[in-house]
């Protein structure tokens, strides 16, 4: 009978030397790992795990070597105790970053073998490590759903209203110019780097939008950009003809975020051309902004009740008002992409601003090649 082996660790974003880790420890015998929870990634590092415990179980668990892979019922550093006492294995395996003595002195009581193993990559293999790969920006994107417009006050002066965003994560990496905030988002990147830092919602939204609009910057980013980045989950913003809305009504319930995703399918337009101007031709006025405001409100209705059906027609509803007083947010190509899709589906809207960036459409079918998003969730730790 082959010996049981265990070893421990978060295992985010899996690379080459977790692999490489887990086949030289499974030399020893049946493999089996123990994945630190959310709450511990949080707890030990201070962030939330860019993939979630159940993502990186269901990878862990998929590696061949891997017997056997359990989410760690425990917390801290010696979150696997539990797991040694279920599981009764004879080695414990961990690489030499990973060598605490309290780890050995815990075997020693349980009578467990400890092993040390070298980090070694493998064979002509670039050596990897989390931390490197953390690097890339983890900064959201956001989408606007419905209400877009009324977040400036030369729209919501007419008649007041709410815009409707969720943040997204950069699970690709979504086209500049494309309506998705990218502009914003990169001031995100200059302020903070790769990940947002942790303060109180409001108040950080209210940093990126003075620093996205300095004194004397002429055309005012609207706050649903930085709103939109911020807020994790489903947001909706109430404008009365101010830059900055009277509430912010944030939803984080995961079966409403779920029905959001499960129902947007973005097809790609590629990025607005240079010198393309939106506000040129512009026909705002109170119907306009009124028309604008009261689809979104029923767009928000449908969200919450998880109605496709609704959601659709007042999703295409909002944005009809918006192109009714922003006629330059389509173009020729726009109206042929639409003509190809709009008897298949439920609803649609640009991701901004148009002449580019993506379409989106509601739908309760699957449209093939299409791209789908991850609404970043909210950090309950």
């Amino acid at each position: 009978m082959l010996k049981k082996v265990i070893v421990s660790g978060c295992f985010d974003l899996l690379h080459s030397g977790h692999i490489a880790f887990f086949q030289e420890a499974a030399t020893y015998g049946d493999l089996y790992v123990a994945i630190g929870s959310d709450k511990t990634v949080y707890e030990l590092k201070g962030r939330a795990p860019i993939n979630t415990e159940n993502e990186r179980l269901y990878m862990v668990q998929s590696v061949a070597c891997v017997k056997k892979a359990v989410i760690s019922k425990g917390s801290g550093v010696l979150d696997f105790i539990d797991e040694l006492v279920e599981i009764k294995p004879d080695i414990f395996i961990v690489n030499e970053d990973g060598n605490i003595p309290i780890k050995r002195e815990l075997c020693e009581r349980l009578n467990i073998e400890y092993k040390i193993l070298k980090r070694q990559p493998h064979g002509g293999l670039i050596p990897r490590s989390t931390t490197a790969l953390r690097g890339v920006s983890q900064i959201p994107y956001r989408i606007d759903i419905a209400g877009g417009w009324l977040d400036q006050p030369y729209v919501s002066k007419f008649y007041p209203g709410c815009v409707i965003t969720i943040s997204i994560e950069p699970s690709i990496e979504f086209n500049e110019r494309s309506g998705m905030a990218s502009s914003t988002r990169r001031k995100a990147v200059e302020l903070w780097g790769t990940k947002l830092p942790i303060m109180p919602d409001e108040k950080l939204a209210k940093l990126l939008f003075c620093y996205d609009n300095p004194p004397g910057t002429q055309e005012i980013s609207g706050a649903q950009d930085s709103i939109g980045i911020v807020f994790p989950g489903l947001n909706k913003s109430y404008f009365t003809g101010e830059y900055w809305p009277k509430k912010i009504e944030s939803v984080y319930e995961d079966d409403v975020l779920t029905f959001i995703e499960n129902a947007f399918y973005m097809i790609p337009l590629g990025p607005r051309y240079s010198g393309f101007n939106v506000l040129n031709n512009t026909q705002i006025n109170e119907e306009g902004a009124k028309a604008l405001a009261e689809a979104t409100d029923r767009c928000w209705e449908a969200i919450l009740e998880k109605d496709i059906v609704e959601f659709g027609r007042y999703f295409r509803a909002s944005f009809d008002a918006q192109i009714a007083m922003f006629p330059n947010m389509v173009n020729d190509s726009i109206w042929h992409l639409l003509a190809q899709y709009k008897h298949q589906v439920l609803g649609w809207k640009l991701s901004g601003a148009g002449g580019g960036g993506y379409m989106i459409f509601v739908s309760n079918k699957p449209i093939e090649n299409a791209l789908r998003i991850i609404i970043r969730r909210r950090d309950n730790f």
